[in-house]
């Protein structure tokens, strides 16, 4: 078996103790009833080795590596087990190679553990087709990213994409209950006890990683006396602060993002604050949440609150010039001024319904006395002609038509909204036509 990443369980204590508690069989894997349990399709074509090619896709510390290694334990077949973050073309086709003699000599199947699987590129993921297309190989892959961003859709349609879902809480402090006690591949040789508020801190700076759990568990005891108690205070010099999980090209990073602007935009400025907390504190670049409440106060804000722009174009530029940490303070005001805003989306809506006609209609001549007429020739044709000088009249405005004439254009683009701003706009509109 070739690089072995889906390590055995073997219990030498020379193993961390993630690796040591490794499931050796569906029956001790925890987690993922709802794909996994008893009498499920999934389990049972696990258990008959009928699963077929899958692709494994779940946040860290979830089982995806540990899942892949039972699954292959039910299958009569030579098991190869690569990383996709050193494996290639190369050895794709000598694995293949490989295949292909073991198939003639006694029939056997080949199966491909694919690790970090997100990391094959497009020539090396199609490396892979013919080989699963004609039954040369067998595919499991793992990945922490979102497949169907990152793998083809050729490979997709010979893989089934299965999610595994984070840990809760109790499957948690269950894998910490069992390693604590388990003496042949555990704790259980040190006879420990784990406080009840150790163990709740534990979990939930675990945030559903068990491998999180475990290597903290791990940790702590070794800074705890044979036979003694596992305490808070133990736990805590361990896990200095929750481990905030943000991959900035990961699905965690755009579900904060999205929560992040869906907050502000429902008005919640509690929760926008959070997630603003939750950003900052993974290290994301103030450049980039500062963009998005820029493209925000116009999207969502618009001319309900004209000020919401304003303010952020300028809390771009005062965090360009503080920097961080303290660009905070002029985020946090921001986040809550826009959270706060009376919303409108009119203005969004109304640029997309002019685009929208400018792509789809036949474009009209633009009317005469809308015309440009920098030359007396260009006047005497008539450019510029019957225009009429709003400035010059009550009000500042005229009655007039400035569309094309038969454009059959979806208007009104801009309806105002009753909120903010945005109502005094209409009102004045009401007004203008009260007295045209």
């Amino acid at each position: 078996m070739a690089g072995d990443l889906f390590q055995s369980t073997g219990e030498s204590a020379t193993l961390p103790l993630a690796s040591r508690m490794r499931p050796r069989n569906l029956d001790e894997y925890v987690g993922q009833q709802d794909l996994l349990g008893p009498e499920t399709p999934t389990r049972q074509a696990i258990e008959e080795g009928k699963l077929g090619s899958v692709v494994l896709w779940a946040p860290p510390g979830c089982g995806k590596t540990t899942l892949a290694h039972i699954v292959a334990t039910h299958l009569d077949a030579h098991i190869e087990v690569q990383s996709a973050v050193t494996a290639g073309v190369a050895d794709i086709r000598r694995i293949a190679k490989g295949a292909k003699e073991r198939q003639g000599f006694d029939g056997k199947a080949t199966l491909l553990l694919l690790d970090e699987i997100h990391h094959f590129n497009k020539s090396q993921q199609d490396a892979l087709l013919g080989y699963l297309e004609d039954g040369t190989l067998s595919l499991i892959g793992a990945t922490t990213e979102n497949p169907f961003f990152v793998l083809n859709p050729a490979l997709l349609s010979r893989a089934r994409v299965l999610p595994l879902k984070p840990l809760v809480p109790d499957d948690i402090k269950g894998l910490l209950t069992r390693a604590l006690s388990d003496e042949a591949r555990g704790l259980g040789g040190r006879r420990l006890s784990l406080a009840d508020d150790a163990l709740d801190h534990l979990v939930k700076c675990a945030n559903g990683d068990a491998r999180t759990a475990l290597n903290a568990l791990e940790s702590s005891s070794l800074l705890a006396p044979m036979n003694g108690s596992i305490t808070l205070e133990l736990v805590e010099q361990v896990l200095q602060r929750q481990a905030i999980r943000y991959d900035r090209q990961g699905d965690y990073h755009y579900d904060t993002i999205s929560a992040f602007i869906k907050s502000i935009r429902g008005s919640d400025s509690d929760a926008a604050l959070h997630y603003l907390a939750r950003i900052l504190q993974a290290g994301e670049d103030p450049r980039f949440i500062c963009r998005r409440l820029m493209i925000l106060a116009s999207e969502d804000i618009g001319n309900a609150e004209p000020q919401a722009l304003v303010l952020a174009v300028s809390v771009s530029q005062a965090v360009e010039r503080i920097g961080m940490p303290e660009g905070r303070y002029v985020l946090g005001q921001l986040v809550t001024f826009l959270a706060e805003a009376p919303k409108s989306n009119r203005a969004n809506l109304a640029i997309t319904k002019a685009l929208a006609d400018v792509e789809d209609k036949a474009l009209q001549p633009i009317p005469m006395h809308l015309r440009n007429a920098p030359a007396e020739g260009m006047k005497e044709l008539g450019h510029g002609e019957g225009y009429e000088y709003p400035h010059g009249a009550p009000g500042a405005y005229i009655d007039k038509d400035y569309l094309p004439e038969d454009a059959g254009l979806e208007t009104p683009y801009y309806e105002p909204s009753d909120r903010g701003y945005e109502k005094r706009v209409g009102e004045r509109r009401g007004k203008r036509e009260e007295n045209s």
